[in-house]
């Protein structure tokens, strides 16, 4: 355990290898973000309220298996027609706030967690592998993000949700681009504009926790899987393909999991993060109020918009995130 020379005291600074989390996790947000792009403004769309005026009603009494088929349906629908009437830069708006967001957010999550579970281990006592220093260490990660992140989100938010399809016509713009939205922010709502959803981004810490914390043991199950070299000791393709699928399966099983056990704080957020749409006056003004309207307009069901393109994004994205995280921090060493 490194200590301090001359004091013969523990030291609780970042190391010098500090910096490989903040790279990997770069890395990892980028690659997600330009790939999973498509269905990240879908599930925005779907999770607003102001897309949801335009879906069919869901009858009260249906099975789930129908449900998921009719998210499914309507998933593919809204994609064909942000493509017939936007373009392909529909399936892409708000991309450039994404990568400014995603990518240090990703960046600044792995650094605080990386390096927080060295120092939480070292505070508590215990070893890195202990679920405890995971939940401190991803509690510590997911506050910072929010707080840190939170203007880039709601800039990326209202961006996705301009511009939307209303049958087969786009209705105007209300942005013409990331500066204008955080100007249009400033002089209309304020800085507390830009930090709204920040209540329910802490809520959403919960998420991080369970999903960190569950791929850190799901990991130590699949190990032995991965594990395994030729005689001389070389990785071979065949290790390197395993390593790859447990790292994956890892991933995918916790987000998934995350997902399901957490899914409604993602809709709190972004029905309080997009614009104010009746005389400049905001429907969603805070998180219980949000809560309470969603469920006496639309019921639970409410607070499950966008589950299915979300579920078709963040898997697969957590999948590249962690997969290139990992072995990017290979690579560094």
């Amino acid at each position: 355990m490194p200590a301090n020379a001359a004091t013969g005291q523990r030291s609780y600074l970042p190391d010098q290898k500090a910096g490989t989390h903040f790279f990997a996790g770069a890395t990892a947000g980028l690659a997600s973000t330009v790939l999973t792009s498509p269905l990240d403004v879908l599930r925005t769309r779907f999770q607003s309220s102001i897309s949801r005026r335009h879906c069919p009603p869901q009858p009260v009494q249906a099975s789930l298996l129908g449900l998921w088929s009719r998210h499914v349906l309507q998933t593919a629908s809204v994609m064909r027609n942000i493509h017939h009437v936007e373009g392909w830069r529909g399936l892409f708006r708000g991309l450039a706030p994404s990568l400014s967001g995603v990518v240090p957010s990703m960046a600044l999550k792995f650094y605080v967690y990386g390096n927080c579970k060295r120092l939480g281990a070292r505070m508590l006592d215990c070893v890195e592998d202990a679920a405890l220093v995971h939940a401190q260490a991803a509690v510590a990660a997911s506050l910072v993000v929010s707080t840190v992140m939170n203007p880039v989100f709601v800039v990326k938010t209202r961006l996705q949700l301009d511009g939307r399809t209303e049958g087969a016509k786009v209705t105007a713009r209300r942005y013409t681009g990331s500066l204008n939205c955080v100007r249009k922010i400033l002089q209309q709502e304020g800085v507390r504009g830009l930090y709204q959803g920040l209540g329910a981004s802490y809520l959403g810490a919960v998420e991080t926790v369970f999903q960190l914390v569950l791929y850190e043991q799901l990991k130590k199950v699949f190990s032995p899987i991965s594990t395994g070299a030729n005689a001389q000791g070389d990785v071979t393709w065949g290790h390197a393909f395993k390593s790859w699928a447990s790292t994956s399966g890892a991933a995918g099983t916790a987000k998934l999991a995350a997902i399901l056990v957490t899914y409604p704080h993602e809709v709190l957020r972004t029905r309080l993060r997009q614009a104010p749409i009746e005389n400049g006056v905001r429907k969603y003004v805070g998180l219980v109020q949000c809560f309470r309207l969603i469920r006496a307009e639309e019921g639970l069901a409410g607070f499950y918009g966008g589950m299915t393109p979300h579920l078709m994004r963040s898997v697969p994205s957590a999948i590249i995130i962690f997969g290139v995280y990992e072995y990017v921090l290979k690579l560094l060493g």
